[in-house]
């Protein structure tokens, strides 16, 4: 049976969502708000905006100076952080439980009434063009962007979500403002509260935090991409100076939230090939015929087209050797019946990876906003119940019908 949801939903009367759950033995409170406000909103030539109006949330607002906030929560012993990907942004604040209705109220006001002052936005445009430059200098970040840019071409997902120094300098503070006032809206916003403070204190506390959005500037209705098909083995090989071993990244789309539990198979699948030292490609590529240093599968759940990933570190020489065993790996998935054994350790391996990836009210928070934010909260306890549920056979129909051998992207990365 599907595992009750320990927590609380309430949707406010300005179509903010409250997710809370009380943790009695913590004195630790998390807050973490998740807004649908990621890349895959973004508008040319404005790639990068999402990215960089994280960082310009912290640069304060007319009542709230730069640097003020760091101040005012460092001062309490509470901890920030916020992240963005083409799905979400999402920021959150660690505090002790006395200290929250001191310090959430300001991170409201960041959030609600960004100011994004013009000197402050030259000085923080100039941190995030480093960060490209360093990602540029990262062979496995110009590898998976290269891959994901193959896969995803036309769909938002294809691009970097830090965006090109190009794009960077082409954005202004006011485009920044509207994109801020059309997406940091209550009906795109998940608050968690999770920890040592009830119900009622949470529920009164963010109704007065969370209370004066801005009005949008104008009507900016989300356009509904076309989900990407790869026809074929759509290849690309990219040398890279400086670089030491040769990558071989493979790729799959996968569905989106639309078919969250099918997803939950895929999962199963890249522990089967991938996860640990008896799985199938490391057993017999790393292990026993030591043809790459390193191998391993990912399948990364998003809101439209997920996307399955198989990367390998090896030596230049034995890149198409390897691609070809992998495609018969994927072959003999498709066509012979999976061992219960086989099923059975991957089910483990990943209730056990979900037992401890819930234990702290951090992880908590940001499980509960990740699925409210691209999809529902409640799905968040089902996992390792629809994992439990997987037959064999109905792991070999997954396989077929997404792992293709003869359908996926790759991208090679050799040495020049």
């Amino acid at each position: 049976m599907n595992a009750a949801f320990p927590a609380s939903v309430f949707q406010l009367d300005n179509g903010l969502t409250l997710i809370h759950q009380e943790i009695p033995t913590t004195p630790v409170v998390v807050a973490d708000v998740w807004v649908r406000a990621g890349a895959h909103l973004e508008k040319e030539p404005c790639f990068g905006m999402a990215h960089f109006l994280e960082h310009m949330i912290f640069k304060g607002t007319a009542t709230l100076a730069p640097g003020v906030f760091d101040q005012k929560i460092e001062n309490r012993g509470g901890v920030t952080n916020a992240a963005t990907s083409h799905d979400y942004a999402h920021y959150s604040l660690t505090t002790a439980a006395v200290h929250l209705e001191d310090t959430l109220p300001h991170l409201g006001e960041l959030l609600l009434n960004a100011a994004i002052p013009e000197d402050e936005f030259s000085r923080e445009r100039d941190v995030v063009l480093e960060e490209i430059r360093q990602a540029h200098d990262d062979p496995d970040w110009i590898g998976f962007h290269a891959l994901i840019s193959s896969v995803y071409q036309h769909h938002p997902y294809g691009r970097s979500v830090l965006g090109s120094e190009q794009e960077l300098m082409q954005q202004s503070p006011e485009i920044m403002r509207s994109f801020h006032r059309n997406h940091y809206q209550p009906e795109n916003m998940t608050v968690v509260i999770v920890g040592g403070i009830p119900e009622e204190s949470a529920m009164k506390l963010v109704s007065r935090t969370f209370v004066d959005f801005g009005n949008r500037c104008c009507d900016s209705p989300e356009k509904k991409e076309v989900t990407p098909v790869i026809a074929g083995i759509r290849r690309q090989e990219l040398h890279l100076p400086r670089l030491e071993q040769a990558r071989l990244l493979m790729a799959w789309t996968g569905p989106g939230v639309e078919q969250v539990c099918t997803s939950y198979g895929l999962d199963l699948l890249s522990v089967l090939l991938a996860e640990g030292r008896t799985s199938r490609l490391v057993r017999d590529l790393r292990e026993e015929q030591q043809l790459v240093q390193g191998i391993c599968s990912n399948f990364s759940l998003q809101r439209e087209a997920s996307l399955f990933t198989i990367t390998a570190w090896l030596e230049p020489e034995n890149v198409e050797r390897v691609e070809s065993l992998i495609r018969l790996h994927l072959n003999d998935l498709i066509c012979n019946r999976i061992s219960e054994q086989e099923l059975t350790r991957c089910q483990r391996l990943l209730c056990n990876d979900y037992a401890f990836s819930t234990e702290t009210p951090n992880q908590l928070a940001g499980l509960y906003g990740y699925y409210n934010t691209i999809a529902q909260a409640e799905l968040a306890v089902t996992y390792p119940w629809q994992i439990q549920s997987y037959s064999a056979k109905k792991l070999q129909k997954l396989a077929q019908e997404y792992l293709s051998p003869n359908h996926y992207a790759v991208t090679v990365l050799k040495p020049c």
